[in-house]
């Protein structure tokens, strides 16, 4: 799957939103003017003869009025939805579950989300339930992948299998690494900005209904409430046409994202049977009481597009519909028509036996260890009762603690290998999911205690700046040096929700004290800076603002590239002094794309210990030494790469790996981490060279 590629069509299908927002707009204008044409004729009794017979600016004042509503109600949502994933899930009645909670179900449902983050390369989502709505539904949001949400029904926790949930939170994986969830927003604040004239025609119509009337008896012609009724309604029903035009709109961009996302859950879990199962116990559901994937919430028809499944499937069907018929989507996925499932909740019974290790973990279930397990297992374990649709909550708690995240490796064709967080101890898990605890876990991966001076330093600077999570980020330091460096920014990426529940002015404390440690020894390393760069990025001021897409063309910023470019070269080289093996990889990377037109004279000298730059001299055999650290111009690079279009990004990142290895070769860990800085620097997947060094 080239999420890139994905992206790339999800800002296409932005401009197409556009255009139809705009004939939307157009059209409503037309409408509000020949209505209010109308009443301005039959209240003051004349016929129309001609626009001169208007008041003047009568249609300038019109469209002017309409032209604000619409306009100003788009700005207020896109406003309120300016804190992206968070906010729409709040707007849905969604409860933000705690990154350290132990109920069963909510536990199963997070050790998901985490597997799926880790082998996908991006910060962990937050999770949010909808604790009121019993159909079985789910959707992502967020303005990019670092600020991402994942939020399910109570419905899909209560009555879908492990695979099953597995399988929708792929689909909703796939939202966010095709770019829609950005789409997406931008399409609430549109349809909210066009429902705004139906929300003022309903004051006029109340206003009519209430006031007495303004005319005597002897005085012709309706009445001021009669006119004030009569034109609410009018607009009222011009308003609700915008639900006709929200509705073409999201058919237009919606419904081939959802057979995309469908055959993305397939690609991640590798197992059909986890979207397929959720999708057919949605039509069981259905048949059974209509409820099936309906979401209750007054503000589901606004959010009907980001839904697994249609949140409000009887009203205007068919070619408006913003969901792909279930049949349909079914068909796309068995090749063949299926029944529906029963989707009744899973029930509380006693535990069985724990499953052996290799059955559950992310991805596709081992099925030579199910086959053994099941071989020598009794009747009534636990591996009969999961694999049943109603299996227990207490059966699947029991599994998830045992035999979640077991390595269990396949090819995803990007991201990290789940088995990474098997790796890491219980005490550092537990420590990732409380904000205090996350905070000390950063903290502890920037502690040196080779350099016993600069040591000295940070143990002081954690005691006067961090008191609370100083003793705590010492207690964690063995557990983080005997971890292989290559789950060092996996660890990052589930301490996310943890870290995010932090304030403002404790994320700032946090990056402040950040940069404080890193420069204890007066100097910058590159993992420090792979370290700071993912940090700003996640938890800045403008982490979870929406970034705009300035450059068409990677070879806008030939510059920058070639800047990136030689750090990476250098860094595979693994020794700052030499140039030849760094300019070899350099050219290497620049000859598979000539289109750039990057020579030698384009690449930088980097003393990757000192991080300076400079043009390098290709006459010399020896880099240039340069002492001062400075990570500055790297840190402008990315700012500007980030501003790609999506399509771009994907040629900056190809030949970034054409000069980290070459084909066939794994990385080293240091080229690695480089690599996946950058990815997220940028808001983009973490490419499959990245993984493989780590097997």
């Amino acid at each position: 799957m080239d999420f890139f590629e994905q992206q790339d069509q999800a800002h296409r299908q932005s401009k197409k939103l556009l255009f139809l927002f705009f004939l939307a707009v157009v059209a409503i204008v037309l409408a509000v003017n020949l209505s209010l044409a109308l009443v301005w004729i039959w209240s003051s009794g004349q016929r129309f003869a001609g626009l001169h017979h208007y008041p003047r600016g009568f249609f300038i004042l019109n469209t002017f009025l309409t032209l604000l509503f619409i306009g100003g109600g788009t700005l207020v949502e896109m406003f309120r939805l300016r804190d992206g994933g968070d906010a729409v899930a709040q707007l849905a009645g969604g409860r933000l579950v705690m990154p350290s909670s132990q109920d069963l179900q909510e536990r199963r449902l997070l050790n998901i989300v985490e597997e799926m983050a880790l082998a996908s390369g991006i910060a962990c989502p937050r999770v949010y339930v909808m604790d009121h709505e019993e159909a079985i539904n789910a959707f992502a949001a967020g303005y990019h992948q670092n600020e991402a949400v994942v939020a399910v029904t109570r419905g899909t926790l209560v009555r879908l299998t492990r695979d099953e949930l597995q399988g929708v939170i792929g689909h909703e994986f796939s939202h966010i690494l095709n770019g829609d969830m950005r789409m997406n927003i931008k399409l609430i604040g549109m349809l909210f900005g066009i429902q705004m004239i139906a929300s003022f025609g309903q004051q006029l119509m109340y206003w009519g209904s209430s006031i007495g009337s303004s005319r005597s008896r002897d005085e012709k012609g309706p009445s001021l409430q009669t006119i004030f009724f009569l034109t609410g309604v009018a607009l009222f029903v011009i308003g609700y046409v915008g639900i006709f035009f929200g509705r073409l709109i999201k058919s237009a961009v919606s419904r081939q994202r959802e057979f995309l996302a469908d055959a993305s859950a397939v690609q991640f879990t590798r197992n059909p049977e986890g979207i397929g199962g959720a999708l057919r116990k949605i039509g069981g559901l259905t048949l059974t009481n209509q409820c099936g994937s309906r979401i209750d919430s007054p503000h589901a028809e606004q959010l009907s597009h980001m839904f697994l499944g249609a949140a409000r499937p009887n009203l205007l069907d068919g070619f408006f519909a913003t969901h792909p018929p279930l049949k349909e989507r079914l068909q796309r996925l068995y090749g063949r028509n299926v029944e529906f499932l029963d989707a009744s909740e899973i029930i509380d019974v006693d535990a069985g036996a724990g499953l052996p290790e290799g059955v559950y973990g992310f991805g596709a279930r081992n099925f030579m260890a199910a086959q053994a397990a099941t071989n020598n297992s009794v009747p009534g374990s636990t591996l009969a009762i999961i694999a049943s649709p109603g299996a227990a909550k207490s059966d699947i708690a029991a599994s998830d603690s045992k035999t979640s995240n077991l390595s269990n490796q396949f090819d995803l064709g990007f991201g990290n290998h789940a088995s990474t967080k098997n790796r890491m101890p219980s005490e550092l898990l537990d420590a990732l999911r409380d904000p205090l605890g996350a905070s000390a876990a950063v903290y502890a991966l920037l502690l040196d205690p080779s350099d016993t001076q600069a040591y000295a330093i940070q143990t002081t600077i954690l005691q006067q700046s961090a008191t609370a999570q100083s003793a705590l980020a010492l207690s964690l330091l063995p557990h983080i040096e005997a971890m292989p460096r290559s789950a060092r920014l996996p660890l990052l990426d589930l301490a996310m929700p943890a870290l995010k529940l932090l304030s403002v002015e404790q994320r700032a404390s946090l990056l402040a004290i950040v940069s404080r440690l890193i420069a204890a020894d007066q100097k910058m390393t590159q993992a420090e800076f792979v370290l700071q760069t993912v940090l700003d990025r996640r938890l800045g001021p403008l982490a979870g603002r929406a970034v705009s897409v300035r450059f068409g063309q990677l070879a806008a910023l030939k510059k920058e590239t070639a800047l990136l470019l030689s750090l990476v070269a250098y860094t595979a080289s693994g020794k700052d002094t030499a140039a030849f093996d760094a300019r070899d990889a350099f050219l290497r990377a620049a000859n598979s794309m000539p289109d750039l037109r990057l020579n030698a004279s384009d690449m930088c000298v980097i003393n990757t210990a000192a991080t300076h730059t400079a043009p390098i001299n290709t006459s010399a055999a020896v880099a240039v030494s340069v002492n001062a650290p400075d990570f500055f111009e790297v840190k402008q690079a990315l700012d500007k790469l980030n501003q790609l279009a999506p399509l771009a990004k994907p040629f900056l990142i190809r030949l970034l790996v054409a000069a980290a290895a070459l084909p066939g070769e794994r990385l080293n860990p240091d080229s690695a981490d480089l690599l996946s800085c950058i990815c997220a620097a940028i808001d983009a997947p973490v490419p499959q060279k990245v993984s493989e060094f780590t097997l």
